[in-house]
């Protein structure tokens, strides 16, 4: 049984997520203690043991301490099955870090699988819906993998109430090398709100300056997020914004806008994030290069998961302004 320490390197819930999917794929029992030491309100929460359920549905496993709060998790799995799931977090909690724990193995599985996830789709600290869908599957899909997402219905903290649908075609994973972004094609902010009024939207964009869109959707509770989308040849970068109680619109925009410059003025081809989500389906195919931003301690974390497992080698090295991540 492969032992791991839930607080090393960051210590948040992407060890976890990381070790449930490679465990799974692997077919390697694991203990995980300390979970999410590190983190103001450590051990499982809803969202996280949601995580937990779904990898444990999927690879038909036996588990010991899934339950909120838990800090000490044991894992043992079997075959990974595909087929049509329905996983409900039941709060806010974010419904494209869930997908993110079961997707590689139900790609890596003998059959399709359909997923239905219901919470959040817009959360911070958390991929965005529009994030998966325009700078992540894309790169998926040149890697050789057939993944169709749809949003049913937009969610956002605290009420939740979000929906995504999911089909997943089994495929067998192969290299992906991005080292320049190319010629960047479109700058686009998308601004969004439910059950507030639009003008915060209009507010945001007028910060960004960028050509953009305004939108209000139906959601369960009242939500904002500002989405800045950079289209480049090689491939495409979206930073997201989310509004907060207490923060002004301008704010959320100028923040959003500051993450996009760095982008902008870094030649590396993968933003920061993206990087973070990059390591484990090269892990699992024929590996590659990209170059990003500075890798942050989350990246580096999910590095070193990765390496426990044995499924590969990741080298992060700086060449210039930018880095250089082997897998």
């Amino acid at each position: 049984m492969l032992e791991i320490d839930g607080s090393f390197g960051e210590g948040g819930g992407q060890i976890l997520r990381t070790s449930l999917s490679l465990s799974l794929i692997t077919q390697t029992p694991i203990r995980i203690t300390r979970i999410r030491a590190k983190r103001k309100v450590p051990g499982l929460a809803r969202q996280h043991l949601t995580s937990v359920l779904a990898a444990a549905r999927i690879g038909d496993a036996q588990v010991e301490g899934a339950e909120v709060g838990s800090m000490e998790l044991t894992f043992r799995p079997q075959e990974v099955q595909g087929g049509h799931y329905t996983f409900a977090i039941g709060t806010a909690g974010s419904t494209t870090l869930v997908l993110q724990t079961i997707l590689m193995p139900l790609l890596l599985a003998q059959k399709p699988s359909a997923i239905e996830l219901e919470g959040g789709t817009h959360n911070s600290g958390s991929p965005s819906f529009d994030f998966l869908t325009r700078s992540f599957l894309p790169l998926l899909a040149r890697m050789g993998a057939t993944v169709d997402v749809r949003l049913e219905r937009a969610g956002f903290y605290p009420a939740g109430g979000g929906r995504i649908a999911v089909k997943i075609e089994p495929a067998k994973l192969g290299t992906l090398t991005v080292i320049e972004r190319g010629k960047v094609l479109a700058q686009h902010a998308h601004a969004v709100v439910a059950n507030l009024p639009l003008d915060i939207a209009h507010r945001e964009l007028a910060v960004v300056g960028w050509q953009g869109e305004a939108e209000t959707v139906t959601s369960a509770g009242p939500g904002n997020v500002l989405m800045l989308e950079v289209e480049c040849e090689h491939v495409t970068e979206v930073v997201t914004g989310f509004g907060q109680r207490g923060v002004r619109a301008e704010e959320v925009a100028r923040r959003a806008l500051a993450e996009a410059q760095r982008y902008l003025d870094c030649d590396a081809a993968i933003g920061e994030h993206l990087a973070d989500q990059l390591l484990l389906p090269m892990s699992l195919g024929g590996g590659g290069t990209f170059t990003t931003l500075e890798p942050s301690l989350h990246t580096r974390t999910n590095a070193d998961v990765i390496r426990m497992f044995g499924v590969a080698g990741v080298r992060i090295e700086e060449a210039g302004d930018r880095f250089a991540v082997t897998v």
